[in-house]
């Protein structure tokens, strides 16, 4: 992986949609959360144990406020194929994405108890927040552009790896990590999420959202998220509370 964190060509957000034109409106920032060092040492298999477990147990905190974001976009949809689109996430969240995460931390000495009884680090409480606090004094548009750095950009990193020669598989101890948000079906989630907030962001601003009023606002939520995840991987890392 590179250390720039430029996306390779199988990344599943494309240029012209509107995360990839947020994207580039906030390259550096981006950078600093594709490119993080806990990325490329998880590619290089030198993480630290201990910052991986800690990172496992404050992502799976996360889950449960990511759910609730979820939750919120079914009530601030305004259509009914997006009310279900939302409800499907959340649906997945609840009953198989989080019984999956738990079951991968019990792979790694976790159990369900000493996560659940872990406080939130800081990193995870400041962005948890955020977002639900853009959810609820936004629109759909404003809670899915918070949400977009995480439901987007995982995919985009994990494509990243994959295709990385020099990404180290055998004998990696995060390669099922790696594998899971390289793999197909992570792609396909990714896609879907890009394809969800372009349909809102047609509706609502129209088909070229850079020249809506609404931009700035917009571009702010967006790089907000995106440094809130890079502090969310800095968290892991330092293994801060």
């Amino acid at each position: 992986m590179t250390e720039t964190g430029v996306a390779s060509p199988a990344a599943p957000i494309p240029p012209d949609s509107l995360v990839g034109k947020l994207k580039a409106a906030c390259p550096q920032d981006w950078r600093n959360y594709a490119g993080h060092a806990f990325v490329r040492k998880l590619a290089a298999g030198t993480l630290p144990e201990a910052s991986f477990r800690h990172y496992l147990i404050q992502d799976y905190l996360f889950l449960i406020h990511f759910a609730r974001a979820y939750a919120l976009a079914v009530y601030k949809s305004e259509t009914l194929a997006d009310m279900r689109e939302a409800a499907a996430v959340v649906d997945a969240l609840l009953n198989t994405e989080m019984r999956l995460h738990l079951d991968y931390c019990a792979r790694w000495d976790l159990s369900e108890d000493e996560i659940t009884e872990t406080p939130e680090a800081r990193a995870t409480l400041t962005y948890t927040r955020f977002v639900l606090e853009t959810g609820h004094a936004g629109d759909l548009l404003d809670l899915l552009v918070a949400l977009a750095p995480c439901a987007c950009g995982y995919g985009e990193i994990g494509a990243r790896l994959i295709a990385d020669p020099d990404t180290k598989l055998d004998g990696n101890p995060y390669r099922e990590w790696i594998e899971l948000y390289g793999g197909e079906e992570f792609q396909t989630v990714t896609r879907n999420a890009v394809a969800q907030l372009d349909s809102v962001a047609a509706r609502r601003i129209g088909e070229a959202p850079e020249d809506s009023g609404r931009w700035p606002s917009l571009v702010r939520i967006f790089r907000m998220a995106t440094q809130l995840e890079t502090d969310f991987w800095q968290m892991g890392l330092e293994r801060t509370e």
